[in-house]
């Protein structure tokens, strides 16, 4: 089946005369002359009138976004929205020093939980570089398991996350 591009006119049985105003891998978006702008199916049951030549990209605008957050995810520092738990919101950490004589030191909690998910996200990060370095094998092992070791040091953070599967996860004992 050739794919109609954009500017083809068409006659719908229902909707009338319109023109297709995009093309994704799945649809035409098609503006009628009475009906405004409806989705079709590509393999819809209408009559062209005039077929457009120009050549179709089928990739949406979704799965192009989609695509483009999955590399920046997997090469970059670029990370998800990591939600901290109601209770600790617009809450403060207080860091009260031992000597009486010293001010104690205060940090918006939100603050200081979104450092600590960058951290994690520089290790994952880190990570993935390390497992496409040209290391050797064993190389890979040692420094993964440093981090590894990390991560188990930031465990101590975990009552900040709201959802359990964000937490950090250090090594298990066996």
């Amino acid at each position: 089946m050739k794919l109609l591009g954009i500017g083809s006119r068409i006659q719908h049985s229902e909707y009338g005369k319109g023109v297709v105003t995009n093309v994704t891998s799945k649809h035409y978006w098609v503006t009628f002359i009475d009906n405004g702008l409806e989705t079709l199916e590509l393999d819809s049951d209408f009559e062209v009138i005039e077929a457009a030549e120009d050549d179709v990209d089928t990739v949406s605008f979704y799965e192009v976004e989609k695509s483009l957050k999955d590399i920046l995810k997997k090469w970059s520092d670029v990370s998800e929205v990591i939600a901290i738990g109601e209770k600790w919101k617009g809450g403060k950490l207080i860091m009260q020093p031992g000597d009486e004589n010293l001010k104690a030191s205060e940090l918006p909690i939100d603050k200081f939980f979104h450092k600590i998910t960058m951290v994690r996200d520089r290790l994952r990060v880190m990570e993935q570089k390390i497992n496409s370095s040209n290391l050797d094998e064993q190389e890979k092992v040692d420094l993964q398991q440093y981090i590894t070791r990390c991560y188990g040091s930031l465990t101590s953070f975990n009552v900040l996350f709201k959802l359990k599967t964000q937490q950090f996860v250090g090594q298990r004992s066996k």
